[in-house]
């Protein structure tokens, strides 16, 4: 979602719409991905960014910031995370991405060796783990022996912006600092190639007219969202406390006005929609 006090210009990487407006340029992407990975990748597919992935029928689907595809098949899902307050998630939500990822490349029915190796990467403005890495991998491996993988092609990568141990080279390290301080003065100190590419595509994204008018459209819609959730919200909530009151349900009502997670099962319950 666009930040909705910052202008285009302000924008930094770890921003939603700036990120995915960069990581579209399919060389920026792959050079990108060689960076995190510390492989090399020949080609990629052009990239699909905000890409939704609604697999069940009524399910809860969801929407990637970068989806795509290298020239052996792997599949890479690149996310920026700027909530910190969703750390507690994060696991189970990178979890529930990959299965998604699975579900969205074979249809019911076909063999799973179908299934292409894939990774799924989160680029987080906080330490998700509290250790101070700036990388944390992720692997499916067996417990009373770790050094024996299940193979089953999956990699969960996690980057920190606020790490500070040295276990990642300086180059990744710089690119860490600049997804925060997507400046030009950064980029014209910074030693890496990379960055200074990156860069040039974040200086035509925002200098793109183009581009301003979207992000600015994008920015309207939310805080238009916005504030249809608070009168949606509070139509429910005047709805729940008149069927509450006409059932003398007053100790829950009072418990409902406190807890979020009882409300929606209340709402639920009444079906509040």
């Amino acid at each position: 979602m666009p930040s909705t006090t910052k202008t285009i210009q302000q924008l930094n990487l770890e921003d939603d719409f700036l990120f995915a407006k960069v990581m579209s340029d399919r060389e920026v992407c792959r050079k990108v991905l060689e960076k995190i990975l510390g492989v090399s990748i020949r080609e990629v597919s052009v990239p699909a960014t905000q890409k939704t992935i609604n697999t069940l029928y009524d399910g809860k689907g969801i929407r990637l910031d970068v989806y795509l595809n290298d020239d052996e098949g792997t599949v890479y899902n690149v996310e920026m995370e700027r909530g910190k307050h969703k750390r507690a998630i994060l696991p189970k939500r990178s979890r529930y991405y990959q299965g998604n990822i699975d579900l969205d490349i074979i249809s019911a029915g076909e063999d799973y060796r179908k299934l292409k190796k894939s990774f799924v990467i989160f680029i987080c403005t906080f330490d998700p783990f509290g250790d101070r890495r700036h990388l944390y991998t992720f692997e499916n491996r067996c417990v009373e022996n770790p050094s024996l993988t299940l193979g089953d092609e999956t990699t969960k990568i996690f980057l920190n912006t606020k790490g500070n141990m040295h276990d990642v080279d300086p180059e990744m390290q710089e690119f860490l600092s600049y997804v925060e301080n997507t400046t030009d003065d950064f980029a014209a100190q910074a030693r890496s190639p990379l960055i200074k590419e990156i860069h040039k595509k974040v200086i035509e994204v925002k200098e793109s007219k183009e581009m301003e008018v979207e992000y600015m459209t994008l920015l309207q819609r939310d805080r238009e969202n916005i504030e249809l959730g608070r009168e949606e919200g509070s139509n429910h909530m005047a709805s729940l406390i008149k069927i509450l009151l006409s059932e003398n349900r007053t100790d829950e009502l009072n418990r409902a006005l406190e807890d979020p997670d009882f409300r929606n099962r209340l709402f639920e319950e009444y079906d509040i929609l």
